[in-house]
């Protein structure tokens, strides 16, 4: 599916679509909800879907699947052809050991159509519940990806550091993709974006406007440029980054009903969204601002409408961006399953086609 966009030279146009989802509650028995998210995730198979990425997050309405890589071993066996990975694994709540032999197994379990992403936690709030402080879940990411990656490749788990404390052990399995899975790091920080692009690592912007998400991409591909020949790049293994943007999108027959439907089903999701930092007594506007279901359209973080509309919708924001990954989050707050069922397949049918043939 190749958009008119010929990006930095070298760097492949070519986009895909994936879908990123939360399992936020929507008030369904739990079991309900997610044999409804498996059902959703068979027809995206064979929709031609590139990937399902499922994000972590505790003790709040937000996530009803804390454990992702359980959910996705479930996936993996109900899937045949979608790629499947967290987004993200919060290194700093896992045993380094214990999560190298995980990814493993589920890297095995898919038959290799697992990525790997990583990532330190953006909620205080739940990072506290582990009684892991903000500041130093960025040593304890770094301790631990500098651990599970040799760990993956070579077999030994080793660690001496601020955090952990592994001596040597070694682990009688390797992934299924050598030397780990396709590694990916969301982010919206600049400086991420920098080593992002020196290891080759893929990404995705979450609620970046778009003007921002053009400056993240236009810096990753210099940097990428630079250094896309460099020996021991953590993701070298993977020739072609991919830089994402993930957006809600609603689908209807008409803008009207989307608009409407996809504006009560925000509703809901929303509430889960803010939940930690409401009952955390956050009051700095950024609460409203999410709820802001106009203002976020307005800035380019829905994509809602008709077929045709949202056709015009994502070309504009691809070509605005440079991206060549668009993720959707058709799943959220209190949309039905034939709801969400409809919007995927007209999306799948009339979207998708128009950015040309599945890669």
């Amino acid at each position: 599916m190749t958009a008119n966009n010929t990006g930095t030279a070298g760097f492949d146009p070519t986009v895909r679509f994936g879908l990123f989802d939360w399992i936020d509650s929507n008030g369904m028995q739990i079991a309900d909800l997610y044999e409804e998210r498996l059902k959703y995730l068979e027809f995206a198979d064979q929709a031609g879907f590139y990937c399902y990425h499922l994000a972590e997050h505790h003790a709040t309405p937000l996530s009803m699947a804390t454990s992702p890589g359980l959910f996705l071993a479930a996936a993996a066996q109900r899937t045949r052809r979608i790629r499947l990975g967290p987004l993200v694994y919060l290194l700093p709540l896992y045993n380094p050991l214990r999560l190298t032999q995980e990814i493993c197994m589920l890297d095995h379990l898919s038959q290799g159509r697992m990525e790997l992403g990583v990532g330190r936690g953006v909620s205080p709030y739940e990072l506290g519940f582990f009684n892991v402080d903000r500041e130093g879940s960025r040593t304890m990411f770094q301790e631990a990806l500098s651990t599970i990656l040799p760990g993956l490749a070579e077999g030994q788990v080793s660690v001496q550091g601020e955090y952990f404390s592994i001596d040597d052990v070694q682990v009688h399995m390797r992934p299924f993709q050598r030397p780990y899975p396709p590694l990916w790091y969301p982010t919206d920080n600049p400086d991420s974006i920098r080593w992002l692009a020196q290891e080759g690592i893929n990404t995705v912007t979450h609620y970046a406007p778009i003007n921002v998400v053009k400056e993240l991409f236009d810096l990753y591909k210099s940097e990428w440029q630079e250094h896309r020949n460099k020996e021991g790049r953590l993701n070298g293994h993977e020739p072609d980054p991919k830089l994402g943007i993930v957006r809600h999108v609603y689908v209807a027959d008409t803008d009207e009903r989307a608009l409407s439907e996809a504006k009560s089903g925000f509703a809901g999701f929303i509430h889960n969204f803010n939940y930690l930092r409401i009952a955390h007594g956050d009051t700095s506007g950024r609460a409203d601002y999410l709820a802001d279901f106009e203002g976020r359209m307005a800035d380019g973080l829905h994509i809602v409408g008709s077929p045709a509309s949202v056709v015009a919708q994502v070309k504009d924001q691809i070509q605005a961006t440079g991206a060549n990954y668009f993720v959707g989050s058709f799943f959220f707050g209190s949309l039905t399953f034939e709801q969400t069922m409809e919007s995927m397949r007209l999306f799948a049918e009339e979207v998708m086609p128009a950015f040309g043939p599945a890669p």
